[in-house]
């Protein structure tokens, strides 16, 4: 394909992500009920157990209320047409791929977006216990107004990078399918790369304590060490392909000798 094919590509596959995104957030605006519900259910659970500090959450501004809306209407598309947005992805890379590779499609597809989801759900867990720790450092005698606006930014960060963070190994193997990542060259940092996923873990998580970075490291080193057996597994796989297509310089070739060339064998010596 050339360049602008590319580009036009990529051009239909965003849009084919923004229409749906934007067809579920507007869905959304109808049940803004119910999302903000769940958005102010670990707010609720982190000010019940909050000994002595007053807390209270702020609406500021003529137009904040609606702000409220959009912001959360806006996170739930994202959110739940995350397996469209992702298949979008891995269906621009996928022409780049040999024949035999593609029908990794619908694994990545299937795979990709539960991984997501779960990552969302992890991280709404422990939203309760990070608001719960940073607003305990607020000083006695003190009112901590939070602003709804930053409470909504703070609560799809902390959805995000945890959603993102689970999203990580599928790429790890997806370089490795487009043979830009090997599984020796994993196994070779793998120490490096659990120190590099404690940091990402201690930095992304929204609270100071280490339970929070560990419900994000775990499972990412979990998945990672699933991602470097698929990646071993596959070029493995690739290897022992390559072998039976190649042959050694020093390997005798499978000819006949003996073939027999208008009627005479090739090795009369009267045959020319």
């Amino acid at each position: 394909m050339a360049l602008s094919d590319h580009f036009r590509e990529l051009r239909a596959r965003l849009l084919i992500s923004v229409t749906a995104i934007t067809v579920v957030a507007i869905g959304g605006l109808f049940l803004f009920d119910e999302l903000f519900r769940l958005l102010m259910g670990p707010y609720k659970a982190a000010v019940e157990n909050l000994d002595g500090v007053n807390v209270q959450l702020t609406v500021n501004g003529i137009s904040g209320s609606l702000l409220l809306h959009l912001e959360l209407a806006g996170t739930a598309a994202l959110v739940l047409t995350s397996p469209l947005w992702l298949y979008q992805i891995w269906a621009f890379i996928l022409p780049g791929l040999h024949p035999h590779e593609r029908k990794w499609t619908r694994i990545f597809a299937s795979i990709a977006g539960p991984l997501f989801l779960a990552g969302v759900a992890l991280g709404y867990y422990t939203l309760a216990k990070g608001i719960e720790i940073l607003v305990n450092f607020t000083p006695g005698g003190v009112t901590n107004l939070i602003e709804s606006k930053g409470y909504v930014s703070f609560f799809i960060r902390t959805l995000l990078v945890f959603g993102i963070a689970f999203e990580i190994p599928v790429f790890v193997v997806m370089l490795n399918l487009a043979g830009i990542l090997s599984g020796k060259t994993l196994g070779a940092h793998r120490a490096w790369i659990i120190m590099g996923t404690f940091v990402f873990a201690a930095v992304a998580t929204p609270s100071t304590d280490p339970f929070g970075m560990l419900f994000l490291a775990v499972p990412m080193i979990v998945l990672f060490m699933i991602s470097e057996v698929v990646a071993r597994l596959l070029d493995r796989r690739r290897a022992k392909a390559q072998l039976n297509y190649e042959l050694d310089d020093d390997e005798q070739s499978d000819i006949d000798e003996t073939a027999v060339i208008d009627g005479r064998s090739s090795l009369d010596p009267d045959n020319d």
